[in-house]
């Protein structure tokens, strides 16, 4: 039987942390099967999943938190089953607009007081072409629960994007 193990990986930027991480991983006969892993401000920030043999579990957690001694902060959440999965579309979310705190607070409660989860979300802030002023882009996946009026929800969404000006 194999474990889920959802790893966080933070560290100052330099080559070969993915090598290291994978490298461990590999040791104990684990499967990366997903991941997403980015540079913000110097630092590296990824984030993936792992299957590993119920056997090897202990021994890669151990090999792992041993990693802060070459300064990668590495934390670990062997996943459980969680509550019976609902029954959800999934559907993309596109954001673009001025940027300016709050907008993402703003989006994410009005998604999670309809029982939305976010199953992917990627964001940034660029210049734009004409003016220089920041803009504010964001797009996510959701997962809607089958039963929730998705042409209410979309209502909502527009109201508050003239509200955001997004």
């Amino acid at each position: 039987m194999n474990n889920s193990i959802v790893l966080t990986v933070i560290a100052d930027d330099q080559p070969g942390i993915i090598r290291t991480v994978s490298k461990v991983l590999a040791n104990h006969s684990g499967n990366w099967t997903r991941s997403s892993m980015s540079t913000l401000a110097g630092q590296f920030a990824g984030i993936l999943l792992v299957s590993i043999p119920s056997e090897n579990t202990d021994a890669c957690l151990n090999e792992l938190e041993a990693l802060k001694a070459q300064g990668l902060r590495v934390i670990t959440h062997v996943s459980v089953a969680g509550p019976g999965v609902v029954d959800t579309h999934v559907y993309k979310l596109e954001l673009v607009g001025n940027d300016r705190p709050g907008i993402v607070h703003e989006i994410t409660s009005l998604l999670a007081n309809h029982g939305v989860s976010i199953m992917d979300l990627a964001t940034r802030v660029e210049s734009a072409s004409m003016s220089g002023d920041d803009l504010f882009k964001a797009t996510a996946m959701l997962l809607v629960p089958v039963g929730l009026d998705v042409h209410d929800l979309r209502t909502e969404l527009e109201d508050l994007a003239n509200d955001l000006m997004v």
